[in-house]
């Protein structure tokens, strides 16, 4: 603890420990610490499946039926990660057309781009001139570009269309789906990017309270634990260590559902995301709906795991995630949670903390990602470059590194 580090890092959810291994990789000295006893924060994996019901301060013990207790691994926000879809299902002219145009779309080429401006035109204008009904429009924007509001169809459609082709790259990466989801639970990512830190030469301290973050003239220069304190030239935490830099800015509900079936008319299929668009439950906000199963090490032979979530609108949340639950009968338990979620006021200009964002509603790692390229312009001017982290590892590692 009595040593000065260039990054302290609190808190080891998936965005912290991602952070800290991008500036380990740097060449940065950096402390992981974390109050917790386990890695992931919120965004860990919980087993057995004993310690979910005492966190949800459910009765009693999970029956028989459930299997055996470690051989459950319930992620605490469901998440996929884009691999880098387009479905071979789209039969009609128009949509074919429209992918095509997008498949197609360099905003460096101007015969790529049949009279559009990719700094004026409308994402609205883009599907009017292929002609696309409103159900094709809700399933490009939410599915495909995975919007959470329709905000986007009135501005520039440069970032539409980029989004469209991640998922279309991503489909063609590994062929069935554009996402991944590692075994044993997203739980595994943070802990693979603890190691990765630790290669570098991270140091990681779990169970650690924090007491104090250290300030001197309006910057941070250390944190305090255990009367002890680590200095420090900049730091990266969640919300919840500093709760008088961030505002609340909504809540998000999430229902963790043990099913002993898969989901109804998906083709009997061990994992899927359903994405029901806002306009089409009168809402402002999607709902979401992740499932995996055991399939992937997360639950008990024949067991299905299927997690519901949305921006909470009203002060009946339940009530809200409704559509998502009947997809979803019949469910053997659920456990509801209701989260605040919290965004920095404080940027980190002047006092060198940088903190990241709550983890939202959304089934996906696309708003995650984004925070972390963020807070690390913040951090040092520049944006990320991957091919900069892979180039360090092989000057290591040399062909190992692959």
């Amino acid at each position: 603890m009595n040593e000065e580090y260039d990054v302290i890092v609190l808190g080891t959810g998936l965005t912290e420990c991602i952070l800290s291994g991008i500036m380990s990789v740097k060449g940065k000295k950096v402390l992981h610490m974390d109050r917790n006893s386990y890695y992931g924060a919120e965004s860990a994996s919980i087993t057995p499946l004993e310690d979910l019901y005492q966190r949800f301060h459910l009765p009693g013990t999970p029956p028989e039926s459930m299997g055996k207790g470690r051989d459950w691994n319930v992620d605490l926000v469901p998440k996929f990660l884009m691999a880098n879809g387009l479905m071979g299902l789209f039969e009609k002219r128009r949509f074919r057309k429209f992918l095509v145009f997008v498949a197609n779309f360099d905003e460096n080429d101007p015969k790529t781009m049949e009279g559009v401006d990719p700094k004026k035109t409308t994402m609205r204008a883009i599907f009017q001139k292929f002609s696309l009904g409103q159900e094709v429009i809700d399933f490009t924007g939410h599915s495909l570009a995975l919007y959470r509001t329709d905000e986007y169809l009135d501005q520039p459609c440069m970032d539409a269309i980029n989004r469209i082709k991640l998922y279309s790259e991503s489909l063609a990466r590994y062929g069935k789906s554009p996402y991944l989801y590692p075994l044993y639970g997203l739980g595994e990512l943070p802990q693979g990017f603890a190691r990765l830190s630790a290669i570098f030469g991270g140091t990681y301290m779990l169970n650690k309270p924090i007491e104090e973050i250290v300030m001197e003239n309006g910057k941070v220069v250390g944190v305090k634990s255990e009367g002890e304190v680590a200095r420090c030239k900049q730091l990266i935490c969640d919300p919840s260590y500093v709760m008088d830099r961030v505002k609340k800015v909504g809540q998000v509900i999430r229902v963790i559902c043990i099913l002993s079936h898969p989901i109804a008319n998906t083709g009997d299929i061990n994992s899927c995301q359903i994405i029901i668009p806002q306009n089409q439950v009168n809402r402002k906000h999607d709902i979401y709906v992740c499932m995996i199963s055991f399939a992937h090490n997360v639950a008990a032979a024949g067991k299905y795991i299927a997690i519901a979530s949305t921006t909470v609108e009203t002060n009946e949340p339940e009530k809200e995630i409704k559509p998502a639950m009947d997809l979803l009968e019949p469910i053997e338990q659920k456990f509801v949670s209701i989260s605040d979620l919290y965004e920095p006021t404080d940027m980190g200009t002047e006092s060198q903390i940088f903190i990241s964002r709550s983890y939202d509603a959304t089934t996906h790692f696309e708003t995650t990602c984004a925070d972390i390229k963020d807070i690390y312009k913040r951090m040092t001017g520049s944006d990320f470059d991957f091919a900069e982290m892979e180039r360090k590892k092989q000057d290591i590692f040399g062909d190992a590194a692959e």
